[in-house]
Formats: C-alpha cells, sequence, structure tokens
C-alpha cells in the first residue's frame, strides 16, 4: 500500500509553496522548533520523557537509513575512484582542516563553545539528499552524485565518531569516554546494522511509503533540536551568546562554505574532470549532513552544551542550502544555454555509390 494521496499532497503543495518564495520549510520548522523550545522548554518529568524519546528517535533514524541506504550503490561507484577520493578529501580532510584554522581566530569572533561545534560540524559526512538535488538541478552526475552521497554517509556513520575522538578530546572540552563510544554503537551503528541486515525485506516498503519516512525523519530531527534547545535554555544559552556572535559565525560559516567550493571547483578542474563531475564534485564535497550531526551531538556533547555546539551546525545547514540553490540555477541555466547554442552533430560523410545489384 502506498502513501496516502492527501499525505503526499500536503508534503508537496507545502514545499512548493515556500519554495516560490524563497523558504525552505524544514528550515522554518526548525527555526520553530527552537522559539517552542525557549518558550515552553521541557522539565521535570517532560524533560526526561523527551530525553528517552530522542534515543528511540536517534535509533529509528538510522535504522531506517539503514534499510536505505544501498551498499550495492557506493561499490558501483567505486570505479569513479578519483571522483570519489577528490569529494572524501573535502569531506574528511579539507573541513576539518579548515575547522582547525578557525581555532586562531579570537574568542570575540568565536567563543569556545562556538568553536567546538565549528569544529564538530566539518568532522560530518555528506547529505545525500540535497547533493543529489543540487547536481541534478545544475546538470552534473547524478549517478555519481548518488554513489558519492551514498558512500560519505556509510563512511561517516563509523569516521565522523573516531575523527570526533581524536579531535574533540581535551582542547575543546569534550572528554569522549567509554560510555559515550557504547552509545554511539548501541544508538546509531547497531540500529544501521538491523537496517542493512533487514533491507532485502523493509526496502520495498521504505520505498512505497516515502512520505511516511519523511515524516520520520523530520521529526525525530526536530525532537532532537527541541530536547536540545530545551536543555539548553534551562542552562541559559541565550545569555552566553550575542546577536553579534551569530553574525560573526555566519561568517564564518560562509567563509569555509566559499573556500570550499572554490577549492573543489579549481582542483577538479586542473585534474581533468569534465563539467558533469565538476559539479559532482563541488556540491558532495560542500555538504554538512544536518542529519546525521545533531544524533551524533546528543551523544558526544553534555547535554547542557548540546543546543550550543549544534548552533553552527543549524545555521551552516541553511547557508549551504541558500547558496547552492542559486548556484545550482545558475549552472542549470547556462548548461541548457550551452545546449542550446552549440552547434548539432556533424553530418554523415557520403556512403559511396551504391553497390551493383
Amino acid at each position: 500500500m502506498s502513501d496516502p494521496p492527501r499525505l503526499r499532497t500536503a508534503f508537496g503543495s507545502v514545499d512548493r509553496a515556500l519554495h516560490r518564495i524563497g523558504l525552505d520549510g524544514f528550515i522554518l520548522l526548525l527555526l520553530g522548533t527552537v522559539g517552542l523550545a525557549t518558550l515552553l522548554p521541557a522539565t521535570g518529568p517532560a524533560a526526561t520523557a523527551v530525553t528517552w524519546s530522542v534515543k528511540v528517535a536517534v535509533g529509528l533514524l538510522f535504522f531506517l537509513y539503514g534499510v536505505r541506504l544501498s551498499p550495492q550503490e557506493a561499490l558501483a561507484g567505486a570505479r569513479h575512484w578519483r571522483l570519489h577520493l577528490l569529494i572524501l578529501g573535502c569531506t574528511f580532510v579539507l573541513f576539518p582542516l579548515l575547522g582547525e584554522a578557525a581555532r586562531f581566530l579570537p574568542g570575540s569572533v568565536l567563543s569556545p563553545q562556538l568553536y567546538t561545534g565549528v569544529l564538530f560540524l566539518t568532522l560530518l559526512p555528506s547529505t545525500v539528499q540535497s547533493s543529489i538535488a543540487f547536481t541534478s538541478m545544475a546538470r552534473g552526475n547524478v549517478a555519481a552524485a548518488i554513489c558519492a552521497a551514498t558512500f560519505s554517509s556509510l563512511l561517516g556513520i563509523v569516521l565522523t565518531p573516531l575523527l570526533a575522538t581524536w579531535l574533540l578530546t581535551g582542547g575543546a572540552g569534550v572528554q569522549v569516554n567509554g560510555g559515550q563510544i557504547l552509545d554511539i554503537l548501541l544508538q546509531l551503528l547497531v540500529p544501521f546494522t538491523i537496517g542493512q541486515l533487514l533491507r532485502r525485506w523493509l526496502a520495498p516498503w521504505v520505498t512505497r511509503h516515502r512520505a511516511v519516512t519523511l515524516a520520520v525523519d523530520r521529526g525525530s530531527i526536530l525532537l532532537i533540536v527541541y530536547s536540545a534547545f530545551s536543555e539548553g535554555v534551562r542552562e541559559g544559552i541565550w545569555g552566553r551568546v550575542t546577536v553579534g556572535q551569530v553574525l560573526w559565525l555566519a561568517v564564518v560559516c560562509l567563509v569555509m562554505l566559499a573556500f570550499v567550493l572554490l577549492f573543489s571547483g579549481v582542483l577538479s578542474r586542473r585534474l581533468g574532470f569534465d563539467r558533469a563531475d565538476r559539479v559532482t564534485i563541488q556540491f558532495c564535497g560542500s555538504k554538512k549532513s544536518l542529519a546525521n550531526g545533531l544524533p551524533l551531538a546528543t551523544i558526544l556533547f553534555p547535554a547542557a552544551s548540546v543546543g550550543l555546539t549544534v548552533l553552527p551546525l543549524m545555521l551552516f545547514h541553511q547557508l549551504q542550502l541558500m547558496v547552492c540553490t542559486v548556484l545550482a540555477q545558475h549552472w542549470g541555466r547556462r548548461s541548457e544555454a550551452e545546449d542550446a547554442t552549440s552547434p548539432g552533430p556533424p553530418p554523415a560523410e557520403p556512403a559511396g555509390p551504391a553497390p551493383r545489384t
């Protein structure tokens, strides 16, 4: 049985209406959730219930990732190893280097807690949906984008916690211990592995019920945001950050995004990739996954600091959507114009005299 038509129509109508006026519906929901947590934070028994709900939601989220992500797609894309290595290099090497470089910014620009959030976001894998969508919009190599984004997400489930354990321990004020590693295994890797094992039977159902799985994805993330910012409000999060700091944070995020887009574009051109592959490298190599980052942040960071720590990730996520939407539309229109003005195929050579019968 497929999704109810009314549910599909409701999601589609709201998204189309918001995109027409240049807004992203999910970002508005995120901002609304932050506002709700600010005005009505969960306290007492309600806070305990929300905390346990987050644990269940995270497990369900990664179980669905395991069902939906096909390892065969990632393995099939291995023949484009140069493209994938460049994307993974941007995601897991270049971004963390930029995060380390941000350590030298003065505290008036980036407070220690916000710096921890910036460094954390640089360790995350690429997004799946938006990377593929922007690549398609810009008329890039969609098949390669599917493989690259999937492979990045699969690798990130293991590599991001390892990088966080290495880079966020001690100096950034985060202590990664055995209990947190166990939480990562139980809340992320175990559900994901179970989803992979059951994928053969559940993938068709998940494919037919895209609106339901979308609701689970977004609902889980919104619940995580509400829990994080509720705890943050109880601990006085908004008293520890100023409007000026948020503006500087936006500048830092924009500079990092622009640098990765420029670097990946120039390097891919120097390495001889064609236009479609360059588009794929830029969009897949410049994204950071909010869906992967928020659940992991609830495990790695103390509850009182999660809200402020994920603020850079939420801001970067919105900025990457806006910037890449403009770029994808521009590159897509330019590609269409080039196709329209390019000469058609050369005329066929004469076949020579007809054979005698």
